[in-house]
């Protein structure tokens, strides 16, 4: 039995990716199809589009972040009782960690998931040149099956007819659609605080409009027809998302529009490995459940909720109470945060926070932090043991500033080198890196063993 998936990938970063691809989700949608949502990359943005619009969780596949196993795992467990899956992809096509190979990049996640590519070109300002750039990314590898094309850009539907000839004669695969240029239809401005506004469904009539629009100028059914492939041949008997042991431990996990951007695996490898997760939202002031034996907070606190975390004492109270007495904690992006004295916003107001870590967030105008980080645990991090390696990414426009010297979480390694960061203390474990648990799964184990040691109990 056949099943259907497709890359939707650019000709570079700006060419119009999550546009098409939402649009494609969208339209999809509307002719009655179970749409599942995959984004090349740790970016946790995109794939809160993708959640929006299909109405299933999105996931990440990253094949620098995780072994090939892992990727197609994530990708059979993800796909499930999906009619088709949509995979988008992150800058440009052969762009990843190597300028001299495709390691990390769209290409390589196409390649190891055996899906037909669909890309997207920027046609603005060019008739028959537009066959030479996808002539270009055809010859460059030959592992990829690019299958067909949509037009971006175009001026009007007689310039798309002119783009479609050309690439159409040159490189013996179909165009299969256009949207305008005219139509005004970017997607909004990426940021973190994008988020909330998107899961309030601020951005449900832009998703319909787009899926209307993309229905009118591109052949869905011949989508279909080249998305179809054979099934992908997966070891499940070694699945990270395989129940391993009954819930023994509780893991609270702070989940509301302020703190919303986990890596759904992470919660579910949790699970898989003995946690039972219980939410709690700071924004509504809710107290930490009973009887728990750890807690989460994630990314990624936008400016718009400083002002409701100062004031929401209760959830503060709890939260110092229950690390100062030693809740195994991981604090990781926003939650990290939410553990210093205090945030100043841009417009140079200080808000207090928990109180727990000693040093200040300022949040800048200019992205601070952006890429992909190797990270080492450091002496007495009970999450990432000493010489213990695991990979994430960070993502940031703000600053931390202490006066005080404390131990240092982890090393972490990135583009522009190593450095020592993080915060550690007694059980807590917090800093900006925000991990991927399919990159190294004994950090689950780790967690949920020092939470038995703090739950005071044995687990036969």
């Amino acid at each position: 039995m056949d099943e259907r998936r497709i890359v939707v990938a650019g000709t570079g970063s700006g060419v119009g990716k999550t546009t098409v691809t939402i649009g494609l989700m969208s339209a999809l949608k509307k002719k009655g199809l179970t749409v599942q949502g995959f984004k090349c990359g740790p970016d946790y943005i995109d794939p809160s589009y993708h959640t929006a619009v299909t109405g299933r969780i999105s996931r990440n596949i990253d094949s620098w972040m995780f072994h090939e196993d892992t990727v197609l795992d994530i990708f059979a467990y993800g796909s499930k009782e999906a009619d088709i899956s949509v995979i988008e992809g992150v800058m440009g096509f052969f762009d990843g960690k190597d300028p001299r190979t495709n390691k990390g990049s769209t290409a390589e996640i196409s390649v190891l998931t055996k899906s037909p590519v669909l890309l997207i070109v920027n046609c603005a300002s060019m008739a028959r040149s537009a066959a030479a750039i996808v002539k270009g990314f055809q010859t460059l590898s030959d592992e990829p099956a690019i299958v067909g094309v949509i037009a971006n850009q175009v001026g009007s539907e007689g310039h798309y007819k002119i783009v479609k000839t050309a690439i159409e004669q040159e490189c013996g695969i179909p165009v299969i659609g256009y949207l305008k240029r005219e139509q005004n239809i970017e997607v909004p401005e990426r940021q973190l605080g994008l988020i909330p506004s998107i899961e309030r469904g601020d951005l449900d009539p832009f998703f319909d409009r787009l899926g209307e629009l993309i229905l009118e100028t591109v052949d869905i059914d011949k989508l279909l027809e080249l998305s179809k492939v054979e099934p992908l041949h997966v070891n499940n008997s070694s699945s990270l998302f395989e129940k391993k042991k009954d819930p023994f431990v509780r893991i609270a996990v702070a989940k509301d529009m302020a703190f919303q951007s986990y890596y759904q695996e992470n919660l579910e490898i949790l699970a898989s490995y003995g946690a039972e997760l219980v939410y709690f939202s700071p924004l509504a002031d809710e107290a930490l459940p009973n009887a728990i034996d750890g807690i989460y907070i994630g990314g990624s606190l936008p400016e718009e909720f400083v002002s409701k975390l100062e004031e929401n004492q209760i959830v503060k109270t709890s939260l110092k109470e229950a690390i100062e007495n030693g809740v195994p904690t991981l604090a990781e992006g926003g939650g990290f945060m939410y553990l210093t004295n205090t945030i100043e916003t841009t417009e140079k107001k200080t808000y207090g926070m928990v109180g727990i870590i000693p040093g200040n967030i300022k949040v800048e105008s200019t992205l601070k932090a952006i890429g992909y980080r190797e990270v080492e645990g450091q002496r007495h991090n009970f999450l990432l043991h000493e010489n213990e390696m695991a990979r994430g990414h960070e993502f940031h426009y703000t600053t931390f500033h202490s006066e005080q010297d404390f131990p240092y979480a982890y090393e972490t390694k990135g583009m522009r080198g190593t450095k020592k960061e993080g915060f550690l203390k007694n059980n807590l474990v917090a800093g900006y890196t925000q991990f991927h648990f399919a990159s190294n799964p004994k950090m689950a184990e780790n967690w949920i063993q020092k939470c038995l040691e703090y739950k005071g109990g044995c687990h036969e």
